[in-house]
């Protein structure tokens, strides 16, 4: 995919108004926000905890694979202003029908706990990761600040 950028969670960070998302090429980093509670279920994923029931996303992943489906890529595809844009690409085949892709308008929290579940890829469209700052002295500072307090 020559004009994406694939990316991978670097940090999730609580804040006061919800969660820091970073993401990451291992060059830049660039952050967006979320609602603490799908920060704190992508977090959990990513650190192996199993909840004892299962949340949204993981009842949403479930289904997906009763019906022959998976989440293909999900894809940061805009930015205006503060607002993230995001597609999820979902792959089904099962014995109803041959393969086929659909590409579902969803916010980018909502792909990445459903990524994460499912290991599946992320990526930023280059326009839009081209123009985002990068955010990784931001992240340093934050995880030194971190170090400090413990």
């Amino acid at each position: 995919m020559k004009d994406h950028v694939r990316v991978e969670p670097v940090a999730l960070m609580p804040t006061s108004a919800g969660c820091a998302v970073f993401l990451g090429n291992g060059e830049k980093v660039i952050v967006f926000y979320i609602e603490p509670t799908i920060g704190a279920s992508i977090n959990a994923v990513m650190s192996g905890v199993k909840p004892p029931r299962p949340l949204t996303h993981d009842l949403f992943s479930q289904m997906l694979g009763a019906f022959g489906a998976q989440v293909e890529k999900a894809v940061i595809v805009k930015v205006d202003g503060e607002v993230f844009y995001a597609r999820l690409y979902v792959a089904a085949e099962n014995e109803i029908m041959e393969r086929k892709v659909v590409e579902i308008d969803a916010r980018p929290s909502d792909c990445l706990a459903l990524a994460v579940r499912q290991e599946a890829p992320v990526y930023v469209r280059e326009y839009v990761w081209e123009e985002l700052r990068d955010m990784s002295d931001v992240l340093a500072e934050l995880k030194d600040k971190a170090d400090d307090e413990d």
